[in-house]
């Protein structure tokens, strides 16, 4: 095998410009590929863990029709003691878990005296939200980063809220609210930080303490809006989705049948007795952030590039190839002339166009890891949506490069299938007679 690899390199470097001009043409893929890959792949890490770290959590749970509801923010849909202590129960089995936020999600005004506007608040336990979005107490553009997230009487306001309202930091403000009878209620608060903009869910949020928030809104019990979550291991996303969702699905209404109107009764408080479905549902941060659209699109991105590549690499090997074999007929009818076998000219020809792959391949991925490098020492910044001074730092896996090496490596041997082919059953004859 090595014998026929030794002449396959001879045999392409009788034809230096030939060879060069395809090595260019994989070399340049490959770089295209790898460096899209990384960027478009670090850009959507970044902007998911911003999501993920700073808002949503890894997945969420909510009473069965919220998510459904969500704009309005039902307060008729939120899970009950009963409910939380059960998802609590799941959470805590499960090791993957690292901690969970509940959350009394509702909206009112917001009012400094002078004027008022609307505003989305979370009602939150501070410990427990700032471990669960960890990213959240550096998202602070104004007031204090270090210690609680919020104390009860405080209240955290978002940026453009704050400019809007012309507040800052230690100033005033009163919250009203309207419960889930009709009933409306009011409380002062202190405002405790200012949240900088971010892109996405959550990027308009305030954030009270959820005592606070169960008080203004005069709950009884211990009502949860949702449960933020967040895993040791976001790989271990769609797993512990199917483990949750089986272990809360056996929450479900009896089968009996309902008297009659007991379904319209009921539709205000979600599935209950005789609907016979989960009363609880489990979302991911991508059910829930629409720049999931986003992130599956540069997945698709990757996919025609990755596409765009080996039609380079098997136009380009299977020209050289083809033109390989078309220039050297009566040397192909001379070696199949003095004995060598159909399957020693197929090996040769082959063996061709992988060191083109291979060489390719290897020129391509130093090129690229060196490109990589020297973005990442530039460090250039970019803005996306609410924030700017973004630092553009592409990385990219072992995994993904091997992947890619293996293809273009793959589609070089295949191009070079053909060609081949048809060389080892030229007639030798009939290829010493070609001119």
């Amino acid at each position: 095998m090595l014998d026929v690899l030794k002449i396959a390199g001879r045999n392409l470097s009788r034809y230096r410009r030939r060879t060069m001009l395809t090595l260019l043409l994989i070399v340049i893929g490959m770089v295209a590929v790898l460096l899209f890959i990384s960027v478009t792949g670090s850009f959507r890490a970044m902007m998911v863990g911003q999501i993920t770290d700073s808002v949503l959590g890894h997945l969420q749970v909510h009473r069965k029709g919220y998510v459904a509801s969500i704009d309005t923010l039902p307060l008729n849909l939120n899970m009950k003691p009963m409910a939380v202590a059960k998802v609590e129960a799941a959470l805590s089995q499960d090791k993957a878990v690292e901690i969970w936020s509940p959350r009394v999600k509702f909206g009112g005004m917001f009012s400094n005296f002078t004027e008022t506007t609307s505003i989305r608040i979370n009602g939150v336990d501070p410990e427990r939200e700032a471990a669960t979005a960890p990213l959240l107490p550096g998202r602070m553009a104004e007031g204090p980063k270090g210690g609680a997230l919020v104390e009860k009487g405080q209240i955290v306001i978002p940026l453009l809220l704050a400019r809007g309202m012309k507040v800052k930091v230690g100033d005033t403000a009163v919250i009203v609210a309207t419960n889930r009878d009709g009933s409306v209620n009011g409380k002062t608060f202190v405002i405790r930080s200012v949240t900088e903009a971010i892109s996405g869910p959550g990027g308009r949020d305030g954030y009270m303490h959820i005592d606070d928030a169960r008080e203004l809104l005069r709950m009884k019990d211990a009502e949860v809006s949702e449960i933020a979550i967040r895993l040791k291991d976001p790989a271990q996303l769609d797993r512990v989705t199917a483990s949750l969702s089986e272990a809360l699905g056996s929450s479900k209404g009896k089968t009996a049948n309902p008297p009659a109107g007991a379904a319209s009764a009921g539709a205000g408080e979600g599935a209950g007795p005789g609907s016979g479905q989960p009363q609880l549902e489990v979302h991911t941060w991508a059910d829930l952030s629409p720049f999931a659209s986003l992130a599956r699109m540069i997945d698709l991105m990757t996919v025609f590039i990755k596409v765009v590549l080996v039609s380079i690499v098997l136009v380009s090997v299977m020209n050289v190839m083809v033109m390989a074999v078309y220039e050297r007929i009566r040397e192909i009818g001379t070696i199949a002339a003095i004995g060598t076998r159909p399957s020693r000219i197929l090996s040769l020809f082959l063996s061709e166009g992988l060191l083109l792959g291979v060489i390719g391949t290897v020129l391509g991925t130093v090129l690229s890891l060196a490109a990589i490098y020297a973005i990442n020492l530039w460090q250039p910044h970019f803005a996306f949506g609410q924030q700017s001074d973004l630092v553009m730092a592409p990385t990219i896996g072992a995994g993904q490069v091997v992947t890619v090496a293996l293809l273009v490596v793959g589609v070089a041997i295949l191009a070079s299938l053909q060609p081949a082919w048809k060389a080892s059953r030229l007639d030798p004859i009939n290829a010493l007679r070609h001119v």
